[in-house]
């Protein structure tokens, strides 16, 4: 049987680099929509009574 060595585990582990970059614009994105949609309702709802 062949052993693995820590070495393999720990280069591995430090590799797994992933960028976030367009996650973070997409929910900045949601955030902002979300924002203006709920001051758009509460606006009409003044002027709808």
């Amino acid at each position: 049987m062949a052993k693995k060595s820590k070495t393999s585990s720990l280069s591995a582990a430090t590799e797994f680099n992933p960028d976030y970059s367009q996650v973070k614009t997409d929910l900045k994105r949601i955030g902002i929509l979300g924002g203006s949609f709920f001051v758009i309702i509460i606006a009409l709802s003044f002027f709808l009574r």
